[in-house]
Parts: structure tokens; sequence; C-alpha cells
């Protein structure tokens, strides 16, 4: 695996729209500007004529071939879940857009989806319309008290198959609070035990930090999503969370894999954006997943709006790539 953090101090050569592959192919990426509409990148000409766009392959930002990722089929039976840490110890990075987001986009296609608020600030509950601090049990509860049911603190959305394991401030006491406890990395497993084989996928939103809340979600986790920012900077900490990943499934959780790096905040039409994904593909190959999502101002519009983007510009290109990351991890065997 290459060396990430140095590569984050190399200035980029100056390169085609695509990096190497030049300018041979068009990448295929919902694109957005910054008020949030739909814009095509700069180099794109108005228009092809139809034979010659149908004769070009479609890649991904990166040049390789971008694959048809169907609809999921429905499924006969639900659970057990299949877990996924969110997770990156940066702050910023789209990690809880990209959770909730996620979640209703493969609410969208027929999946139970359990959605654990792992992080104190609350976010991903605020995000689905549920205030946290009006709640008397949320997760800190189900992590400190051996007799909390689970049952009681989960909450139903209002995206239909998508239910809420809701957290708040209190959750910041437990990273210390855990400390003195008998396997005390392993208490998120235990909480989630009771309903693993009602869901089909479990997202659980990690804090921007690589303490004892996010080693619990990694050792109860099958995969970790990481998403990205497209910022040089934001690929400081990649080589030390993938060294923390490995450390886990070392140690505590050897089933323990990254399931794909989320390229977000992307701007197609600035060489930074288009470097950094190109960064990322050298170091870590098809771990890069295909879908890109777009920098846009009508994500926190959404979250202003408590709803998923799905459900608050169901036709924005926001919400067509995060429906076409549902269908790519499904494809992957990432998710039901």
């Amino acid at each position: 695996m290459a060396d990430v953090s140095s590569q984050a101090e190399t200035q980029p050569e100056t390169r085609g729209a695509h990096g190497s592959h030049g300018d041979a192919v068009r990448p295929v990426v919902p694109q957005t500007s910054a008020e949030g509409d739909a814009a095509p990148p700069a180099d794109r000409p108005v228009e092809q004529p139809a034979d010659r766009a149908a004769a070009e392959p479609r890649v991904d930002v990166v040049g390789r071939t971008l694959p048809e990722f169907p609809v999921p089929a429905s499924l006969a039976a639900h659970g057990p879940g299949r877990i996924i840490a969110m997770c990156n110890q940066k702050g910023g990075v789209g990690k809880t857009t990209t959770t909730i987001n996620l979640g209703a986009a493969l609410a969208e296609y027929g999946r139970k989806v359990l959605l654990v608020d792992f992080d104190p600030q609350g976010a991903a509950s605020v995000g689905l319309g549920v205030n946290p601090h009006e709640l008397d049990r949320t997760v800190y509860n189900l992590l400190m008290e051996r007799g909390a049911d689970i049952h009681d603190v989960l909450v139903s959305t209002d995206v239909e198959n998508l239910d809420l394991l809701p957290a708040n401030i209190d959750l910041s006491a437990a990273e210390v609070q855990l400390v003195g406890e008998v396997a005390r990395e392993s208490v998120l497993s235990r909480v989630l035990r009771p309903v693993v084989d009602d869901y089909d996928v479990i997202l659980v939103d990690c804090q921007p930090s690589l303490g004892l809340l996010t080693v619990n979600a990694l050792t109860a986790a099958h995969g970790v999503l990481i998403p990205l920012e497209c910022e040089f900077f934001a690929l400081r900490g990649v080589a030390l969370l993938v060294e923390t990943i490995e450390k886990v499934r070392d140690r505590l959780n050897p089933r323990l894999d990254v399931d794909g790096i989320l390229a977000t905040m992307f701007d197609s039409r600035t060489l930074h954006s288009r470097e950094v994904v190109a960064r990322v593909h050298e170091a870590f190959g098809d771990k890069l997943l295909h879908t890109v999502i777009g920098r846009t101002v009508k994500f926190p519009d959404a979250s202003v709006a408590a709803e998923p983007i799905t459900v608050y510009a169901p036709n924005h290109p926001g919400a067509v790539a995060y429906r076409q990351l549902a269908r790519e991890l499904v494809a992957r065997g990432d998710a039901a």
C-alpha cells in the first residue's frame, strides 16, 4: 500500500482533466454547483452527437470502467444485519451526511436499516428529526446499564424501514466510564446482539476520533466505510485510520475489513479534487468506490429540514449519487 501521508505532502503535478487518462473519455458522476443545481464539468461540450455518446465507454472519475449497478432484488426475509462502521477521525468529511443518506437509500430499496448514532454531538439523530436532548434514554444507557432494553431506546424515523439508536452529549462520558469495564472494546457488540437479526444493514456513525467509542464500533463491525473529503489535508489521516483498523482486526475482530473509501465533496471542475481522488486510487486501488459524492448546498439544506436528501430533493444529483452508492455496496456484497 502506498504511503498516503507522504503523498499528501507532495505538490500535485498538472494533469489532464481525469488524471493520467487525459481526455479520452468522460467520467460519469452526478455534478452539483455551489448553489446546489446540476452543473456540467467546465470542459464538457454543450452537445455531443448521440452516436458518439453511445460509443464512449462509461468511466468513473479515475478512468475505470463504470459498471452497471442494478436495482437490488427484493429480499424474501430480513437479517442478519451486516454492521458497517462509518469512520474517519477527521471531522467535516461528510460522514454523518453519508450515514443518513446511505441508510435512507438502502431503506428505499426495501432494506431494513438501523442507524446507530455513536457521536456525542448527536448530529445523525438531529438530521433525522429527533431531538436527542429531549430523550430520557439513548445509546449511552445501553452501553452503561446492563439491564437496559434496546427496544426501549429504538426510534422509528419518518423514513420507512429506517430506525435509529439516538445519542446525545451523555455519550461523551462513556469514553471515560468504559475504561474500567471488562471487555470494554466489545460493549457495543453486546448492545446490538438482540437486534442484529431484525435488520439487513446496521450503520454506525462514529465520532471524529480514534478513541474507545470508535474502537467499539470497529470491534462490532463487519466492515468500515471511510468517507474522504476531496482535500489534500484529508489524506493525511487516512494512513493512521487504516493502521487502527488493522490493529483492531489483528487483536479484536478478525472479520473486519475496509469495505471502501468514498470520495465526498468532489468538484470535477477543480484540478485539486481530481488529484486527490487520483492519489487515493494510487494508494488504495479498488478500495476507492466508483461512486463519488459531489459538493452541494443541498446537503446542509436537507439537514436543516431534518430529512435525507432522498426525501428532501429526491431528483437532485446528490440523491442520485447516494442511491448509486447503495446499489454499488449491494453489488459488492457489502450490504444486503
